[in-house]
């Protein structure tokens, strides 16, 4: 899954650390997002979209992005 999380993260002048912090998360959690690695539970995504003042489709899109057959 794509996401825009290190993007986000450096607009906002956090590192690693200090996301995984205010999300109640390993840094190593976050990096594992941001390397798509890791897909995060529901739970998660709505707490990045919320924290970030986002929509969960404006962070994550699907790896394929082929909606036309949705």
């Amino acid at each position: 899954m794509k996401n825009r999380l290190k993007v986000l993260r450096a607009e906002r002048d956090l590192s690693q650390a200090g996301l995984g912090e205010k999300l109640d998360v390993s840094r190593q959690t976050v990096n594992a997002l941001e390397t798509g690695r890791y897909d995060p539970s529901l739970p998660l995504a709505f707490k990045i979209a919320r924290l970030f003042g986002l929509t969960i489709e404006e962070i994550f899109q699907d790896g394929d992005n082929n909606e036309k057959d949705l």
